[in-house]
C-alpha cells in the first residue's frame, strides 16, 4: 500500500481495510520514514518523524524510565517505537510506557513476540509542537479507558504535566521540577528539567 504525502500534510488519517499484526508490520515496514497508529474504528493515523528537540526529550524521558524499570524489576519500560494492540482494537505508541512482567506473561506466545495484545499500566504522551492538546487528551482518556492505572501528558512548552487516573479527571501540575509514579509506578521519579530544556 504504496503512498506519498507531503509532510506539511501531516499528521493524517487514511482509511484501510482492517489488518492483521504481521500486515500492519509489513506496512510499517514499506514506509520507514514515518510512523503509525490505527484507532479503535481502524483509521490509519500517519504522523511525521519528531522535531529534534521532541526526539532528545523523549530519549531522556525514556531512559529515565528505563533505569527505573531495571533497578525496580517488577516490569518492562518501551520507548516511543513501541506498538500495543489496545483491547479496544487501536493501534498506540504512546512515547514511553510500562508494563507489567506478570501482565506479559499472560499474553499468547505470538502476542509476546510481535505487539502485545494490552494496555501499559502506565503511559506518557509528550506534546511536540506540531500536536494539538485535544488530540492527545483524547489519547490519554482512551488509555485510561482499556486498563491503564496511571498516564502523564507532558507539555514542555507550557511546562506542565496532566495527570490521568481511573477514578476521576486529569489533575493539572504547574510549575514543577520532578513528578513521583504511584500505584504501579510507585518509587519512580522523573526529573523534568532535562525534559523541560534539554540544552542546558
Amino acid at each position: 500500500m504504496a503512498f506519498l504525502i507531503d509532510e506539511a500534510f501531516l499528521p493524517a488519517t487514511l482509511t484501510a481495510p482492517p489488518m492483521t499484526d504481521q500486515q500492519f508490520a509489513d506496512f510499517c515496514a514499506d514506509h520507514p520514514d514515518l510512523s503509525f497508529e490505527t484507532t479503535a474504528t481502524g483509521e490509519i493515523i500517519v504522523m511525521p518523524p519528531s522535531f529534534s528537540k521532541t526526539g532528545a526529550r523523549n530519549l531522556d524521558l525514556c531512559m529515565q524510565l528505563g533505569i527505573w524499570a531495571r533497578q525496580d524489576g517488577r516490569g518492562v519500560a518501551s520507548d516511543f517505537s513501541t506498538g500495543y494492540l489496545l483491547p479496544n482494537g487501536a493501534r498506540r505508541s504512546p512515547d514511553a510506557s510500562w508494563t507489567s512482567k506478570e501482565a506479559i506473561r499472560q499474553l499468547s506466545e505470538s502476542s509476546r513476540e510481535g505487539y502485545w495484545h494490552l494496555c501499559p499500566a502506565f503511559v506518557v504522551e509528550l506534546r511536540s509542537p506540531s500536536d494539538r492538546l485535544p488530540v492527545l487528551r483524547a489519547k490519554m482518556r482512551e488509555y485510561i479507558d482499556n486498563g491503564a492505572l496511571l498516564g502523564w501528558l507532558i507539555d514542555p512548552e507550557a511546562r506542565t504535566v496532566e495527570v490521568y487516573r481511573p477514578d476521576g479527571d486529569a489533575m493539572l501540575l504547574e510549575g514543577v521540577d520532578t513528578i513521583s509514579g504511584e500505584g504501579p509506578l510507585a518509587g519512580f521519579c522523573l526529573d523534568l528539567r532535562t525534559i523541560w530544556e534539554p540544552l542546558a
